[in-house]
């Protein structure tokens, strides 16, 4: 049975494929010019057991940390803007968000904006929203519902009084400032000093998120809700699930000559596993897996003179070559199965 060592070559994602191409040169072997073989000297080889094992082929994508996309935080307040967050701090619920006029101006959750004055005998959904905040925050002695009563001007006081405020009972609309959840600062517009009303902030979500940029024709695996590993650069791999996947867009500015590409975010339930910043991270999907299959080393491939492949086994101080059909490929091994190969059956490779 004519046989040839063959060489290997690395793809991306971790996989490897095999070119039936003898790599005599490299592994220092010479023709026998009767047999038309290499003949190797015994000393170029050694022995390795195959195995069983699960085989995994990889996507990889380089990815960064991000807080999600930003948002301006805009002020109606007529003034000028006497103190600012620092970036990065995260404002909730009751606290300031900035100060005009040195004056607070308070972070409330809800998702109707501040649109009129509150004040004894007003009625409406927002009249519920600003009540079920200052409920939130601890203030008592009043029904939580559409009506703004005496005895929610009466907690409000209490409110105002705490935050340094005139003790009107009143909420001005220019005062308070709707989120749906926790702000983080993710920049200032402004400086401190500028008059306002104007957009001042950039504001964004509190829990990191991964972001990745991947070409459209090899992003078949990217849809939301697909579960993916994010790779720090030093760590473990750390689960996380797609949320979102933009439409694809031309990255180029010649349309014919641009590359398509698609913009994924990843939400990752473990945030202290993840890296303050980004460098080096990355985003891996499982594109094929076989579990239990018996393995070689791609390097004791042997391309065989009448088509396909072998390995050499060695026992007992002997050696035959087994034809293998071949399956997957990944990390330098190769899924094989032949007649009587198993788990710790010896294979020739080079040193």
């Amino acid at each position: 049975m004519g046989r040839r060592r063959v060489a290997t070559a690395a793809l991306g994602f971790g996989v490897v494929t095999v070119a039936a191409l003898a790599v005599t040169a490299s592994l220092g072997l010479h023709w026998n010019q009767r047999s038309a073989e290499p003949v190797v000297p015994a000393a170029e080889f050694a022995t390795t057991p195959m195995k069983r094992e699960t085989l995994v082929a990889y996507s990889t994508v380089d990815a960064q940390i991000s807080y999600g996309a930003g948002w301006p935080i805009s002020v109606r307040s007529q003034g000028v803007v006497t103190w600012l967050p620092a970036a990065g701090k995260v404002i909730r619920r009751g606290e300031t968000l900035l100060r005009v006029n040195d004056t607070p101006i308070v972070l409330l959750y809800g998702d109707l904006p501040a649109y009129r004055q509150l004040t004894e005998g007003t009625e409406g959904n927002d009249v519920r929203e600003f009540e079920e905040n200052l409920s939130a925050l601890g203030y008592r002695g009043f029904t939580v519902d559409r009506i703004y009563s005496k005895s929610t001007v009466d907690a409000v006081k209490r409110w105002q009084k705490d935050l340094g405020l005139p003790e009107s009972g009143t909420v001005e609309p220019d005062r308070v400032l709707y989120a749906t959840r926790p702000v983080r600062i993710a920049g200032r517009l402004v400086r401190v000093g500028a008059t306002v009303p104007a957009d001042v902030l950039t504001g964004s979500g509190t829990r990191k998120v991964v972001t990745a940029e991947i070409e459209t024709a090899d992003a078949a695996w990217a849809t939301a809700g697909t579960t993916v590993s994010v790779l720090p650069a030093s760590g473990k791999p750390v689960p996380g699930k797609i949320t979102s996947v933009s439409e694809p867009s031309n990255a180029g500015a010649d349309t014919e000559a641009g590359t398509s590409k698609i913009k994924l975010v990843v939400s990752v339930e473990n945030q202290k596993a993840l890296p303050a910043g980004g460098a080096g991270i990355s985003i891996r999907h499982t594109e094929q897996e076989r579990r239990d299959v018996l393995t070689a080393p791609v390097t004791a491939l042997l391309a065989l003179a009448e088509g396909g492949y072998g390995v050499e086994v060695v026992a007992d101080g002997t050696s035959r070559i087994v034809a293998v059909e071949v399956g997957m490929f990944s990390g330098g091994r190769v899924e094989v199965s032949g007649a009587g190969l198993e788990a710790d059956t010896l294979v020739r490779v080079p040193k």
